[in-house]
């Protein structure tokens, strides 16, 4: 994980402009703990309700009052996205990591109800501790949802399985799981495409319905629900060993305007390096200054390539 960081002198915090508010998020880029960084999948995930907010299922008014939990919440970006377009949501994370993810939701909470424009189609967001599989703290936010969310909250085998418990537990028949993350291990990648699709329906959102700019080939975004009963397994044990394949980024996946697609086509150039087996963006060369997220992306990329170099 340490190798897809990139911290300049100015992630101290980040500013972004989330549905016509500028949001503030404070980051401790010198910290241990994975919870205090804001990932680039979160700004993914924001950008893309940002884009499908203007009708279907992630417009205000379907979701104005509507119950979210967001699991693993770090600096707690995702989660304020569904408060902005009228979700109650709880953000949850280890109590390491809750008084940066309280200070974030605080500040910028203020920031909107001062709007008193703004204020009517803001929800609310709260923080509280959610270790997963602790049936204490499962039981005190009160389940079900109606939405669960998350961000890069799978990078590691050992998670997939508790993870798995908390969303089963966190669940009702209707509730919608929203997860986005990036892939840094194919071998965990494998293992959770297998264990989710025995258990959820999975569709995974094609780049056109992202947002232009934030998106990345290593960043995918699922939209998920239980399936019936009888056909999830109840626990990771005796995964089958034959996984399927892992469905390239790039790949185009049909999702219908109720799960919140807009619509609209764009056209995406891409280029396979093959030293690196990696599929990687056609930058447009017209635009001579990068975006913050390009810079943030090639860095991440940069490290990747360096990470295997030892220094003799």
């Amino acid at each position: 994980m340490e190798h897809d960081r990139l911290n300049s002198p100015d992630t101290s915090a980040i500013i972004l402009e989330v549905l016509g508010h500028q949001l503030q998020f404070s980051q401790d880029p010198n910290s241990k703990h994975l919870g205090t960084t804001v990932w680039d999948a979160s700004m993914v995930f924001v950008k893309f309700l940002e884009k499908n907010c203007r009708k279907g299922r992630f417009s205000p008014s379907k979701l104005k009052g509507k119950r979210a939990i967001e699991l693993g919440a770090g600096c707690g970006l995702a989660g304020f996205g569904m408060a902005l377009l009228g979700c109650h949501v709880i953000s949850t994370d280890q109590t390491e990591v809750l008084p940066l993810l309280i200070r974030n939701a605080e500040r910028n909470s203020s920031r909107i109800t001062q709007m008193k424009s703004e204020s009517d189609t803001f929800g609310s967001i709260e923080v509280a501790e959610l270790n997963w599989g602790n049936e204490d703290h499962i039981k005190a936010v009160e389940p079900p949802f109606d939405y669960i969310i998350g961000t890069d909250v799978v990078y590691a085998e050992h998670l997939l399985e508790p993870l798995l418990q908390t969303i089963h537990a966190l669940s009702g028949p209707k509730t919608t799981i929203l997860l986005g993350y990036e892939i840094r291990s194919t071998n965990v990648h494998e293992q959770m495409l297998d264990m989710w699709r025995r258990n959820f329906e999975v569709k995974i959102v094609p780049r056109a319905k992202m947002h232009n700019m934030y998106q990345h080939p290593s960043i995918q975004l699922y939209i998920m629900s239980l399936k019936p009963s009888e056909g999830r397994m109840e626990n990771t044990q005796g995964v089958d060993q034959h996984v399927k394949q892992v469905v390239p980024a790039e790949v185009k996946c049909g999702l219908e305007d109720r799960d919140g697609c807009s619509g609209v086509n764009e056209v995406e150039e891409f280029e396979y390096d093959e030293a690196n087996g990696q599929v990687l963006r056609v930058t447009d060369l017209q635009n001579n200054k990068p975006s913050e997220w390009e810079v943030r992306r090639c860095g991440a990329m940069a490290a990747r390539l360096l990470r295997d170099i030892k220094i003799t």
